[in-house]
């Protein structure tokens, strides 16, 4: 009886809420693999640091560690769109991403994954606080249907300097990004550029802040 309540609670779910919906039992189909992209554009006035840095991989509340796209009607609730998945956990796809965007900016000495036995001059230790398309307002208001989610980012980050493992300096990263249609694709394009605005801003900070560092210990 139990999980017959869920499954019509389930399914009045998705019903109400236009270009989403929730996983439920018994679908066939398989689920729709999507990849997010590295920054590779930066500001001209980017400095070119000669150290090394370490990416530790992002902490995260368990509702978003997932390779699950997550969606809230509400700010207290957490779902899932159905049939449909990131290539990875999203942890791990932020820190290769991350990775990818410091390479691409082609201003650093080397980048990589923290990793017993690598040395680096700096470790960015970061956390994902937000992660997640919006179907509601700033006031809490379930948005009209057929209105397209805005999709919120929200990345804290800490500088570690090494190997004292002294924190630096610490900022926190948001992109929020209005989705142009209901569609998947167009959701997750919104996560793509509000990503892409975290991790943009994730590599000017870090950089900028390691060479003030760098440059206070006289090098």
């Amino acid at each position: 009886m139990k999980r017959a309540v869920h499954l019509i609670l389930a399914f009045g779910l998705a019903a109400f809420v236009s270009g989403c919906s929730l996983d439920l039992p018994g679908s066939g189909e398989p689920a729709r693999i999507f990849v997010l992209s590295p920054k590779s554009t930066f500001r001209e006035d980017l400095p070119a640091v000669d150290w090394q840095l370490l990416i530790d991989t992002p902490i995260s509340a368990a509702g978003i560690s997932s390779s699950r796209i997550a969606l809230q009607q509400n700010a207290r609730e957490l779902e899932y769109y159905s049939r449909a998945a990131w290539t990875d956990a999203s942890p791990k796809l932020i820190q290769t991403l991350l990775i990818e965007s410091f390479e691409n900016s082609g201003k650093i000495l080397a980048v990589g994954r923290q990793t017993i036995g690598l040395r680096s001059d700096f470790l960015l230790s970061t956390e994902l606080r937000e992660f997640q398309a919006e179907y509601y307002d700033d006031a809490g208001r379930t948005l009209p249907k057929g209105t397209p989610p805005r999709v919120r980012v929200r990345l804290n980050v800490k500088l570690i300097k090494m190997p004292q493992r002294a924190i630096v300096g610490s900022e926190t990263m948001e992109g929020v990004v209005r989705a142009k249609n209901t569609d998947m694709v167009s959701v997750v394009q919104a996560y793509d550029e509000a990503l892409g605005k975290v991790l943009k801003e994730t590599v000017h900070w870090t950089l900028r802040q390691g060479e003030k560092v760098r440059d206070r210990a006289g090098r």
